[in-house]
C-alpha cells in the first residue's frame, strides 16, 4: 500500500534545491526511506509531496522507499516498533536497519531539505 501524498509534486524545482538533490543522490543506493503518513493528515499532505518530488528528482530506487500508511488513529506497521508518534515521520536506515536520522513534523524545514543537511552532516 502507498501513500497518495507521496506523489511528487509536478511543479517542484529540483534546480532549486540541487543541494538537497545531490546529497540525496549521493546516497541513493546506500539508505532506505520509511515514511510513516496519511492521506488524511493535513501535514502529510503538506510536505509530503514536495519530498516524493526531492526522491523522484534525485533517482532514488522505489525499493529504496517504504511508504506506511497509518489510519486516523496514527496506528499500522512499525508504529510500536519504531515509537511514531506525529506523522509524517520520516526515518532514514543504512542497509544494516541502523536509523541515521529521523524526520517527524514539527521541524523547521522541509523534509528533502532538513534530511539532506542531516545527512552532511551525519554521512
Amino acid at each position: 500500500m502507498s501513500l497518495e501524498t507521496m506523489r511528487p509534486t509536478p511543479t517542484w524545482d529540483a534546480a532549486s534545491y540541487e543541494d538537497t538533490v545531490d546529497t540525496l543522490a549521493a546516497h541513493r543506493d546506500e539508505l532506505t526511506y520509511k515514511v510513516w503518513g496519511g492521506d488524511w493528515c493535513k501535514d502529510c499532505r503538506a510536505l509530503l509531496p514536495d519530498f516524493g518530488a526531492a526522491l523522484d528528482a534525485a533517482d532514488v530506487p522505489d525499493d529504496r522507499i517504504e511508504e506506511i500508511p497509518l489510519d486516523r488513529d496514527k496506528q499500522g506497521p512499525g508504529v510500536d516498533e519504531y515509537d511514531i508518534e506525529y506523522i509524517p515521520t520520516i526515518v532514514v536506515e543504512d542497509d544494516d536497519g541502523t536509523e541515521i536520522v529521523r524526520f517527524v513534523e514539527s521541524e523547521d524545514l522541509p523534509p528533502a531539505i532538513w534530511l539532506a543537511q542531516q545527512l552532511e552532516e551525519e554521512l
